[in-house]
């Protein structure tokens, strides 16, 4: 770990039972001469205690920053895919730091901007979803093509570390994190002589723009999903996503590779 990274901001859901696992976690760091704050912006390094949901939390809460190294201990015996750490294993993350055990990896985001106003990043995934018992309608733009009318349940866009969340669970692919792309997924797509789909997943590049255009029909009140958390947006007309120039860097162990993790997690 690089000395001039020594400023430590811990982000976790406080209990009774992780509060007293937090204070050995912050004596370690500093026995070990890390310096902890209470101000995020204050940090260059953040730590996130729990699992992969608040990992995903704690990167959007501190604005997906790209100066700091982000950094996921789990906080249960259970698999994930952000996180590297078991905070039981100070002996772990000890040996790991001092014998350069770690490696910085860098994710890809995606970027969704909301009528062309408002704009949005997501580590995993972008979903836009009907809030009604109704289909929405949705016109898919790749480019300057119009490529399909979708009306469904709603539409996913993954990145590839997202591709084996709620992606995977649409029956998505699984995609390297090395390759710069992000992916398209269904949800309960209606196909018929009037609407029709491509039926399957597709992966874009980074170099592509995706465009969906909301057709003001009565449903145009859909619910984003960014990452983890919903946002109520009134009057959607039109949602444009693409690949950011932004990554975000995280502390991995140098041998527990995104391919161990997926095998770990469900095979």
């Amino acid at each position: 770990m690089s000395d001039q990274r020594r400023n430590l901001y811990f982000y976790y859901h406080p209990s009774q039972e992780l509060n007293e696992k937090v204070k050995e976690l912050f004596q370690l760091a500093q026995d070990n001469d890390f310096h902890l704050t209470e101000n995020p912006e204050e940090a260059n390094i953040i730590l996130a205690i729990g699992g992969d949901g608040t990992f995903l939390q704690a990167v959007r809460k501190t604005g997906f920053r790209q100066d700091c190294l982000y950094v996921g201990i789990r906080s249960h015996n259970e698999a994930g895919l952000y996180c590297d750490f078991n905070i039981d294993d100070h002996e772990e993350m000890i040996y790991a730091m001092k014998n350069a055990e770690v490696e910085v990896r860098r994710f890809p985001i995606i970027e969704a901007t909301v009528n062309g106003e408002s704009t949005f990043k997501c580590l995993n995934e972008c979903s836009v979803r009907s809030t009604l018992i109704k289909s929405i309608v949705v016109d898919v733009h790749i480019d300057d093509l119009h490529f399909e009318t979708f009306r469904g349940d709603g539409l996913v866009i993954a990145t590839p570390t997202g591709s084996t969340g709620y992606n995977k669970s649409t029956k998505g692919a699984v995609v390297d994190p090395k390759l710069p792309c992000f992916q398209v997924s269904e949800l309960a797509s209606l196909n018929n002589n009037r609407y029709r789909t491509l039926g399957s997943s597709f992966i874009l590049s980074g170099e592509r723009t995706l465009k969906l255009d909301v057709r003001q029909d009565g449903n145009d009140y859909p619910v984003i999903g960014m990452d983890n958390e919903a946002f109520s947006i009134r009057n959607i007309q039109d949602l444009t996503i693409k690949l950011s120039d932004d990554v975000i860097k995280t502390v991995k162990m140098k041998h527990n590779t995104y391919w161990d993790r997926v095998k770990r997690t469900f095979l």
